[in-house]
């Protein structure tokens, strides 16, 4: 089987101008020499490596999206409106999982600047990382200097356009609602302390409480995983740690089913004796018995807003979408029970 090498040989001309032809690039290459490139290419029956191709040319019909976890359910919906839009525009998109590993997320950003996609998108939290964010944000704005167009969704403080969900907001109408419905002793399950989703969140249902003469102490908040999991094990420190809790707040649907788990195990009755809500409104929150009380954002939306930001015309100043939430009361929330 003839090799690039072999074509070069034949055509008399060095392997970069040979491979320079063959695979489109754009730098100038004499018409004389390209047609001796592709007699050669004919006459040796040459096939191009296409992994090879794929590593040399620049990818701006690719784009690169980082997220937490696609197997996360939030990060699912929100890929499907990326790939939606991508889909829509011709685009390919690689994905990559950080499992919320920072310095894997600046190397990915490493991979995707030297592969040249079009474009760069980060889904997911940002963290309370000074540091990190320095350096994030300096190989960011090295992209954008090269042509590439960056979006966040999620995030605070990061070079590129972003498309935020209204955490806090959503959060804040949770808390009025459980404050009219009598409730005074709630327990928060919280995600990971370094993640900003769990700082706004946790603000605004900890604000809506405090407006209303009901502060959110430390004691009553735990932190762990954003998946089911982590919820069980915060449900389960919570109500053994504070027995006499009307309600507890997961700040995920994930964790919000193990929670539910948690207390359909110990017999403990959802909503009569202790009200459970969630965050997001993914599918299953309609689903689980009863149905899950959350707090829906648009997460299909977020993806695709971000996908038409990074694709369409640059600004001279990045811009910034915040998508609303919106309260969504089901049978896991009712009225605070009778002292």
């Amino acid at each position: 089987m003839a090799t690039l090498a072999d074509v070069a040989r034949r055509a008399g001309v060095s392997p970069a101008t040979a491979s320079r032809v063959i695979n489109g690039s754009s730098k100038p290459v004499a018409e004389e020499l390209r047609e001796r490139v592709l007699r050669a290419v004919a006459d040796l029956r040459y096939v191009p490596n296409a992994h090879a191709q794929l590593l040399a040319r620049p990818h701006r019909s690719v784009v690169g999206v980082i997220v937490h976890d696609v197997s996360d359910p939030y990060f699912a919906e929100v890929t499907r409106g990326l790939q939606r839009v991508a889909t829509e525009r011709g685009r390919l998109l690689i994905i990559c999982n950080s499992y919320r590993d920072p310095d894997r997320e600046l190397e990915y950003v490493e991979l995707l600047r030297a592969q040249q996609v079009a474009a760069l998108i980060l889904a997911g939290s940002g963290y309370h990382d000074d540091t990190f964010t320095e350096r994030l944000n300096e190989k960011l704005a090295a992209y954008e200097a090269t042509g590439g167009r960056v979006a966040v969704i999620g995030r605070h403080d990061h070079a590129g356009d972003a498309v935020m969900p209204a955490n806090e907001t959503g959060a804040r109408l949770l808390g009025e609602e459980l404050v009219r419905l009598g409730h005074r002793r709630v327990g928060v399950i919280a995600g990971p302390r370094v993640l900003t989703t769990t700082t706004d969140r946790l603000g605004g249902l900890r604000r809506a409480l405090a407006e209303h003469g009901c502060p959110l102490h430390d004691d009553r908040i735990r932190y762990e995983g954003f998946d089911r999991d982590g919820g069980a094990r915060a449900a389960e420190q919570l109500l053994d740690a504070v027995p006499d809790l009307t309600a507890i707040v997961a700040l995920n649907d994930s964790m919000a089913v193990g929670a539910l788990s948690v207390l359909r195990r110990r017999g403990v009755a959802v909503p009569e004796r202790i009200s459970l809500a969630g965050f997001d409104d993914m599918p299953i929150a309609a689903d689980v018995t009863p149905a899950l009380t959350t707090v829906r954002l648009p997460l299909v939306d977020l993806g695709a807003r971000a996908m038409t930001l990074a694709l369409g015309p640059a600004c001279a100043q990045p811009r910034v979408e915040v998508l609303p939430a919106t309260l969504v009361l089901r049978d896991s929330v009712g009225a605070a029970p009778s002292p």
